[in-house]
């Protein structure tokens, strides 16, 4: 008998300890959760100094950049106004409750106004710590809340929305939330339950989590945590691919809009779980810290990030907010040099160069020290773009070789209102002034399979097989150290309309110029151009149109009006105006088997382009079948279908398995690069002075990459 009473109590002392044990670590988390949404300062001052030199926006939809207006030092005039302008029923006379829009849903600005005025209130900060002024405005927009129990038309909003920013809210003032007010708190989260994929399930189980810790429920934070941790891997459908790139609504590039919210949420759970059992362990780390350095490192430009990894969130300084948010994460991950590269950007230049095609993403980044090119495609296994909850309505061709130059400026920022939508850059698509409407489905996606890019890591090629309504062509993108060559064969359409490739469309820093008998003479509204080589310059970008036979362009430099509600439904109608440069192949109605050749050249001078030797750049080939290119003592051959060709007097190759390829000289002898864009060889060879290469092609998740022999 005494044997069983001392092991009850045994059993009823271990029983004590564990959840004694259970409670620390939800202090713990509880500890670290206040502590990360409060201003700490440290580490992070010098960027939240570099955030504060740009204007904060005033219509918001992405949460990312919401989260990243957070961290905004307080504004005490605009604190003022909240505390005065307050109605009786708790609501604030500027948010328009009865909003139906499907992004940018107006109230969501109650919930970010109490999350503000919480952080506000337990800050030690400013003299407001613990107000009864501000705990009273407070405790009055949450009973309107509790009361009202405001619905948005997009689930988003009511299951993830709304609880992750009033859930902060709540963790703050626990201590200050009656029974009743907690209690309405708890099913304002309850909206959240566990379920889909990728980083929406992240979202809802960080909601969950929040609940369970509000309500001390130490089963139901492992369980959270333990769905959150389950998402950092590679190899699913949807989440971090092999390639470094991120996946979301199917297979499509989604870096700027859930990847990030993705990679922001994982870096702020490691500091939250930090210290305690539920800390992720090393491998997880080493996945989110190698998603930063091989994925989001490349897509960042001077602090700026690239257009093509923005996808359908088009929204104002949408390049600069998501790279600060990237650097708020390299921060908290320890990746310093990702920060003193972009903020501010290195006055001498970008210290991380390098040539990577994203083989799952149909997505290709070349790296210069003052200059980077961007190349985003899709196919028939990546989609191009996606219009969602009336954002992206006018980014339709957005994934059809979109091609964007970066040089010391951004000549992209905030160019949409004022763009061509039909005329995106590097874009083969019909010329016509109707509205560009999204066909069935919301997704724009390229009936063709031989899409990819091979790469030594430095330089590259990059093909596009087109096929889009009615319109074929194959594109294809030699990138190398001083240029990017763009090459177009087999240009066809069933359609009346004309058919034109934009060469570039961006904001005018000076003045267009063309080269005209050797004489640089101002581009000003819309000008024709024809003949065989044509020279443009711009801001420190030349332009050299080639061609076998004559070639027809269009110059355009003008101001241009248009909205941000144009094509981002979120925005108030308001008209802005700016001014554009632009340059187009005509390619003419019906055209049969037509071809484009143009090099781009970054970060030079007018005299430099005018000086640009082209005999330096030998097109061997550019039609339906092959494009063949010599550049950079390197031959570039996209091999639509078997090619044999004479490369040079002593340089014979015949690809026998269609596919992209390089050829380096190496110590008299030749190393060959091969990458299968359609991802479906199993092997491959080629023949280079009849001596055969053979390739073992990587198969599964690592088709479409690379393979040096």
């Amino acid at each position: 008998m005494k044997k069983i009473v001392f092991c009850l109590s045994l059993l009823m002392f271990v029983i004590s300890v564990v959840h004694a044990a259970d409670a620390d670590e939800l202090v713990r988390i509880r500890q670290n959760y206040v502590r990360s949404l409060l201003p700490s300062g440290g580490e992070q001052e010098d960027l939240v100094r570099y955030l504060q030199q740009i204007s904060p926006e005033s219509e918001m939809s992405d949460q990312v950049v919401m989260e990243l207006h957070q961290l905004y030092p307080f504004d005490l005039r605009k604190i003022q106004g909240y505390l005065s302008s307050q109605k009786a029923d708790g609501t604030w006379p500027d948010i328009n409750y009865d909003d139906k829009k499907r992004s940018g849903w107006e109230p969501k600005m109650h919930a970010e106004r109490i999350l503000e005025l919480a952080k506000l209130y337990r800050s030690d900060k400013t003299e407001y710590k613990g107000s009864s002024e501000v705990s009273k405005v407070i405790h009055t927009a949450l009973n309107y809340w509790f009361t009202a129990k405001p619905v948005c038309l997009n689930w988003w909003y009511n299951q993830i929305g709304i609880p992750k920013t009033m859930g902060a809210a709540f963790i703050l003032l626990e201590d200050e939330l009656s029974p009743a007010e907690k209690q309405s708190a708890i099913e304002v989260l309850e909206h959240a339950r566990f379920g889909m994929t990728g980083q929406n399930k992240v979202w809802l189980a960080g909601n969950v989590l929040m609940r369970a810790l509000l309500q001390n429920d130490y089963p139901l934070v492992k369980e959270a945590r333990d769905i959150i941790a389950s998402e950092i891997m590679t190899g699913g459908k949807e989440g971090i691919k092999e390639d470094w790139s991120f996946h979301q609504h199917g297979a499509q590039q989604q870096f700027g809009n859930y990847g990030l919210s993705f990679l922001s949420g994982m870096s702020f759970f490691a500091g939250l779980f930090s210290g305690t059992s539920f800390a992720f362990d090393d491998k997880q780390m080493e996945i989110l810290n190698t998603l930063l350095a091989d994925g989001y490192r490349w897509i960042v430009w001077r602090g700026e990030m690239d257009i093509n990894s923005l996808d359908r969130q088009l929204f104002h300084n949408a390049p600069i907010h998501k790279a600060l948010s990237v650097g708020f994460v390299a921060l908290t991950l320890g990746n310093k040099e990702f920060v003193a590269d972009n903020f501010p950007p290195r006055k001498s230049g970008s210290t991380f160069t390098g040539h990577k095609h994203f083989w799952q993403s149909d997505y290709t980044i070349h790296r210069r020290p003052s200059w980077m090119a961007s190349v985003k495609m899709s196919s028939e296994r990546v989609i191009g773009s996606e219009q969602v909850n009336e954002d992206n309505l006018l980014g339709y061709y957005m994934g059809d070789g979109a091609t964007y130059i970066y040089e010391d400026t951004n000549d992209y920022l905030n160019v949409f209102p004022f763009w061509d939508w039909r005329k995106i850059p590097g874009i083969t698509s019909y010329e016509s002034d109707e509205p560009v409407r999204w066909k069935k489905g919301k997704q724009a996606v390229n009936n063709a399979s031989f899409v990819g890019g091979v790469s030594d890591g430095k330089q590259g090629m990059t093909v596009m097989d087109f096929n889009r309504n009615g319109l074929q062509a194959r594109k294809a993108w030699v990138m190398t150290n001083n240029f990017v060559l763009c090459l177009g064969a087999g240009i066809q359409s069933d359609s009346t309309l004309a058919v034109t490739t934009s060469i570039d469309q961006r904001l005018k820093r000076d003045n267009l110029l063309v080269l005209q008998k050797n004489k640089w003479e101002i581009i000003e509204g819309t000008q024709q151009f024809d003949g065989k080589e044509q020279r443009f310059f711009h801001g420190r970008t030349g332009y050299i149109l080639l061609g076998n036979s004559s070639v027809n362009s269009v110059a355009h430099s003008e101001k241009r009006t248009g909205q941000w509600r144009d094509f981002m439904q979120m925005y108030r109608p308001q008209p802005v105006e700016g001014e554009v440069v632009s340059l187009h192949i005509d390619h003419g109605v019906h055209p049969q088997k037509a071809t484009y050749q143009y090099l781009l050249l970054p970060s030079v001078s007018c005299d430099q382009t005018a000086a640009f030797d082209l005999s330096s750049v030998k097109i061997l080939r550019n039609d339906e079948n092959a494009q063949v290119v010599f550049a950079a003592d390197n031959y570039y051959i996209a091999a639509y279908h078997p090619l044999k060709i004479k490369l040079a007097s002593e340089l014979s190759f015949e690809a026998v398995t269609p596919g992209v390829y390089m050829i380096m000289p190496s110590a008299k002898k030749y190393k060959v690069a091969y990458a299968d864009p359609t991802q479906q060889q199993s092997e491959a060879k080629a023949i280079i002075n009849k001596k055969e290469v053979h390739f073992s092609v990587a198969s599964g998740k690592m088709d479409g990459t690379t393979i040096i022999n």
